[in-house]
């Protein structure tokens, strides 16, 4: 598998789902010998009404730049949803050729600060590269993988504390990479998360797989089910709001529904924390240093 910086993100994209159609999917026939799972080329191109010719040179990366129609025509044949079609034709914009600037520090702003640690249950605040950015205390006694510094989907797939946690792990997991690739969007170039993509591609095989299937998931919020160590099972709702003026920035907050067992045992989550050390950042701090932290320690 190539990283997200190989020349040819159109192609792979293609290959990968066109590798996902089973023929019976889109009505043809799969008798005889086939070399590769899914769909050949000369059918996509037969079904989506485009040359066998230019499907290759779209695959091959000689043709980067096909109309709406012939997107829309090939995302159809491979069957792709909203959020993935959208992303293909991300691939086939052209894009503005960016400036080469120094990396600054990420700032949480500071109206998001003091709501972030106002909020009674467990919220935190990462960046578009997830790295947890800001937490409160409630969010820390969760996990400690909800700590500022810390990147969220390099815990997700290389510290074991977080499987054992997630009671859902391998559906979050397939979630976290999909969301991944919606949020790189067309930007595959970003070093960040090159860097981020090379190290879990190396060291986990799980995401190497996962991302290989080029999947495109829209960053929502959605149930979170969890074995915490000291307070039990926690069935939660997980919300993920934009923090407006931000380079995306998310506010992510977990809360229960009232008058459950997990509401009891958030609010006893709650009196744990409270009687523990003080949050790594609070309200009253410079909300730029949790950013400057985080980059010294390289996400």
């Amino acid at each position: 598998m190539h990283p997200p910086t190989a020349p040819n993100a159109l192609g792979e994209f293609l290959r990968a789902h066109r590798e996902q159609v089973r023929p019976e999917d889109v009505g043809l026939s799969s008798a005889g010998h086939r070399r590769t799972p899914g769909l050949r080329r000369e059918e996509v191109a037969m079904l989506a009404g485009i040359s066998t010719d230019y499907y290759l040179r779209l695959e091959q990366g000689r043709d980067r730049t096909p109309s709406v129609q012939v997107v829309e025509s090939i995302g159809r044949v491979l069957r792709l949803d909203d959020d993935e079609l959208a992303y293909l034709h991300g691939l086939t914009r052209p894009k503005p050729r960016r400036r080469t600037r120094a990396e600054k520090p990420e700032e949480v702003p500071a109206g998001t600060l003091r709501l972030l640690h106002a909020l009674p249950m467990p919220a935190f605040v990462q960046s578009r590269h997830l790295d947890v950015l800001a937490a409160n205390r409630m969010a820390q006694a969760l996990s400690p993988a909800l700590r500022p510094g810390v990147n969220r989907l390099r815990a997700a797939f290389l510290d074991p504390a977080e499987s054992e946690l997630h009671m859902d792990w391998e559906r979050a997991t397939a979630a976290a990479v999909g969301q991944l690739r919606a949020t790189m969007g067309a930007e595959t170039d970003d070093p960040r998360m090159v860097a981020l993509v090379g190290e879990l591609s190396l060291k986990s095989d799980r995401f190497r797989r996962l991302w290989a299937r080029q999947d495109v998931v829209r960053p929502t919020g959605g149930p979170a089910r969890m074995r915490h160590p000291e307070v039990g099972e926690l069935v939660l709702h997980r919300e993920k709001l934009i923090v407006a003026g931000s380079d995306g920035q998310v506010l992510v907050v977990y809360h229960a529904d009232e008058g459950t067992a997990s509401a009891d045992a958030l609010a006893l989550l709650g009196t744990l924390a409270v009687s523990r050390e003080p949050d790594v950042s609070g309200p009253e701090c410079d909300p730029g240093r949790v950013g400057r932290r985080t980059a010294r320690r390289g996400g």
